[in-house]
């Protein structure tokens, strides 16, 4: 099966309701919206069962397969909320004025949603990465934020995404009742798994990526000023040049031709 195919019921999840206003980047709709009021929203994802949603902090990557792919192109327009998390997509939603974009880091928000939960009591589970990374993070959570409630983590198997994928991990989530699912499967898989998750679920899941990897301290985050500089992107690649050089090379330049066709297309860069 396609990483990028649906695996579980045909059923799409209700419309999101949010109050941000969206600009479109390459096709895709990307919420304007600060850290804080990112991390605000999700917290009140736990009143909002009725409606669950996948959030994905999506950048230039995303927007490049998304060019190349319609039935990804089609997930992420149709389906959950796309926060920027790449200064590039940044750039151009603020090529339309006024220019109030920011940047959304997955794993700042990841941070962030764990530390403001605690008060609340916010059960969180974990799904994606090894068991030893999986180890890692909740020692590390629990370490830098004590009363942060991790209710259940899962490392599902580096496989297809089918629908006994889906429902294994749909279990696993159930059994202990999340307010939030955070999911580390890397792009496009936990889109696709993200957003079968909320449907099967019925849960709140949230895309972020490396987040894992990063709070457990098992890979090396960029620099807080390299984060602000825009070329986050650069330190990665340098640091895992075999992994990401085909990525961001080529995504980059896909990227770049999915932003400006769009742009030049509709005369504006997109909004809403």
């Amino acid at each position: 099966m396609s990483p990028t195919s649906h695996p579980t019921s045909p059923s799409r999840l209700p419309p999101v309701n949010h109050a941000f206003e969206t600009r479109t980047v390459g096709s895709i709709p990307f919420c304007v919206a600060s850290p804080e009021d990112a991390t605000t929203w999700l917290l009140d994802a736990e009143d909002r069962r009725a409606a669950p949603v996948n959030v994905r902090l999506a950048n230039a990557y995303n927007v490049a397969l998304a060019d190349r792919d319609p039935s990804y192109r089609q997930l992420l327009v149709e389906e959950g909320v796309n926060f920027p998390d790449g200064t590039p997509v940044v750039w151009f939603m603020n090529s339309q004025l006024p220019r109030t974009a920011r940047r959304v880091r997955g794993p700042s928000l990841f941070v962030d949603v764990m530390r403001a939960g605690v008060e609340r009591g916010t059960r969180h589970f974990l799904l994606g990465g090894t068991p030893e990374t999986l180890a890692q993070l909740k020692e590390a959570l629990a370490a830098t934020h004590p009363g942060i409630n991790v209710v259940g983590s899962y490392s599902p198997p580096f496989a297809p995404v089918t629908a006994e994928y889906i429902a294994v991990c749909a279990d696993h989530i159930r059994q202990t009742k999340p307010d939030l699912v955070w999911v580390g499967l890397g792009t496009p898989k936990q889109d696709v798994v993200g957003t079968a998750l909320a449907r099967e679920a019925m849960v709140t899941t949230v895309n972020v990526g490396a987040a894992f990897d990063f709070a457990a301290g098992t890979v090396r985050q960029a620099p807080v000023w390299v984060q602000r500089s825009g070329f986050e992107w650069l330190y990665r690649l340098a640091s895992e040049p075999r992994r990401l050089w085909r990525r961001y090379v080529f995504g980059n330049l896909r990227f770049l031709r999915a932003a400006f066709s769009h742009r030049f297309a509709d005369g504006t860069g997109g909004g809403s």
